[in-house]
């Protein structure tokens, strides 16, 4: 399981490392103004959907329903519910699309209220909004591929997928948009294209595989694509629920100007540990508890969840206190220069230590959802997720007349805590979560390390600061010094206090040396 994570994990650092550089390019050339507000809702808006519809609602439900067929039926009959559902699924987004497409001038008006009395951004951003919105269709069909592939233990591919909309994207700001000198025009059009690679990709990669699929003539409604859509229904909620309280935020952020910009930038720079390790987690889980599951191994699937929180905590724990430590320096070394200035920097930073507040909660939870998806409830997560989304919008609108836009970071932390919370005593009472030994011990021992390399950190950075102000070379140079640094003290702090085991550690290389 490890070694999967680290694979997905793996893949999707590298496109976090473009996407940084993707969003670099589009600070350097949007910064925080008009067009760049209008972008970030157009791309928000079908991102929203692919994940709530394609990555999901529809692997939550897929994934175990297909793993169950694979395991009790074979392979032929796997592949048939996989085929009938690519048929359903491409006939219902084919639909949602065109209708989309129609009524955007409205759906804009309802994610973006802000946008109306702005008659130049909110055109822009129902152009935008329609040229991208197809990107929802390709990724729906590429994630189901994506479920096949991981259900045979077959994540590289699905990992690698959004390398490539990072790569288009840095290719319109480079190229695209000097040529034709609309950049958000340009990024849009590159998403949609993007769309169309991963899509293939995805399908190339499968038709390689023991996981080819064809489609059918048209949809039928079985007997197992019924029990999909039943378990679908809840999950769009319950997996999304982050996803939705962003568009939340993204809805109030808009009546203030820049506001959304500044939420986007800062969601991206947390979106680095989550999506490396959070995402693995999730991926990984799912396929391998519902295996256990099926194969009657209740110990060994609560051992895995166990060490899915543990390394969870690790990789989270130091992350969230340094995103609260040095925001400002993190911000400014990455994105001041060209049309970002000073003040995009300060909005920024308030608003990613406002997320990294909720870091740990946004990772917990996917890796505790694949515990009740994997039985085939969906249901329970879909319950904590309305109570979740009802305190996230209570809280947004009253911290937004006194916090601004950082209120709503921190009103979508809290949230997420209270789904944490709500999971984990779920599960606690039907006895499939019991913190085990190991856990108990290296859990207090991650806070201590962490919150120590936080305040070196803060140190560190004080002693930087003259650099830190300085040129885009300068500040760089003080960030990677202090990444680097803080880095090697949390983790000879943590081997020294025994949060990471020096034996675990090298067993751990040695499998990853034998490894294929």
């Amino acid at each position: 399981m490890l070694r999967s994570i680290a694979t997905v994990g793996g893949w999707t650092m590298a496109s976090r490392v473009l996407g940084f550089v993707r969003d670099i390019l589009i600070a350097r050339v949007l910064g925080a103004g008009l067009e760049a507000d209008a972008f970030f809702v157009a791309f928000r808006f079908p991102n929203l959907f692919r994940r709530l519809f394609a990555e999901g609602a529809f692997n939550a439900a897929f994934v175990p329903l297909y793993a169950r067929t694979l395991t009790e039926r074979g392979p032929v009959l796997a592949a048939r519910f996989a085929e009938e559902t690519l048929a359903l699924l491409l006939t219902v987004l084919l639909a949602v699309t065109f209708l989309a497409e129609l009524a955007m001038p409205w759906l804009m008006a309802a994610i973006a209220p802000g946008f109306v009395g702005d008659e130049v951004k909110y055109g822009l951003a129902v152009q935008f909004t329609r040229i991208t919105f197809p990107y929802l269709l390709l990724m729906a069909l590429a994630a189901l591929y994506s479920g096949v592939l991981n259900a045979h233990r077959r994540y590289a591919h699905a990992a690698a997928a959004p390398i490539l909309l990072n790569l288009a994207m840095i290719a319109a700001m480079a190229v695209a948009a000097p040529l034709w000198g609309e950049a958000g025009l340009a990024l849009s059009w590159a998403v949609t294209l993007a769309g169309i690679g991963q899509f293939l990709w995805m399908h190339s990669a499968a038709a390689q595989s023991e996981a080819a699929l064809r489609l059918p003539a048209r949809p039928v409604l079985t007997p197992e694509i019924r029990r999909l859509l039943k378990l679908m229904v809840p999950g769009v909620i319950g997996s999304g629920a982050m996803q939705i309280n962003l568009l939340i935020g993204t809805m109030i952020a808009s009546l203030a100007p820049g506001a959304v910009s500044y939420l986007y930038y800062a969601d991206r720079i947390y979106q680095l540990p989550l999506g490396v390790i959070g995402s693995a987690i999730g991926v990984v889980l799912l396929p391998e508890i519902t295996r256990r599951l099926r194969s009657g191994q209740e110990g060994a699937a609560g051992e895995s969840l166990n060490r899915a929180i543990e390394l969870g905590l690790l990789i989270t724990l130091p992350a969230a206190v340094a995103l609260i430590a040095i925001p400002e320096e993190i911000i400014g070394a990455l994105f001041e220069r060209g049309a970002f200035g000073r003040e995009a920097t300060e909005a920024t930073a308030a608003a990613l230590a406002g997320f990294a507040l909720g870091l740990p909660a946004f990772v917990l939870i996917k890796a505790l959802a694949p515990a009740f998806y994997a039985r085939e409830d969906t249901a329970t997560p879909f319950r904590y997720a309305i109570a979740a989304m009802v305190a996230n919008t209570v809280l947004s609108l009253g911290f937004f007349p006194l916090l601004g836009f950082v209120g709503i970071a921190i009103a979508t932390s809290l949230a997420s805590w209270l789904n944490l919370a709500l999971l984990w005593a779920r599960l606690g009472r039907i006895g499939f979560l019991t913190v085990d030994a190991r856990l108990r011990r290296r859990g207090p021992r991650i806070l201590l390390v962490s919150l120590a390399m936080g305040a070196a950190l803060v140190a560190a950075a004080a002693g930087l600061e003259e650099a830190s102000a300085g040129p885009p070379f300068a500040r760089a140079s003080a960030l990677g010094l202090l990444v680097a640094g803080g880095g090697a003290f949390y983790f000879a702090l943590a081997l020294a206090v025994g949060a990471i085991e020096r034996s675990a550690l090298r067993a751990l290389v040695r499998r990853g040396a034998r490894a294929p």
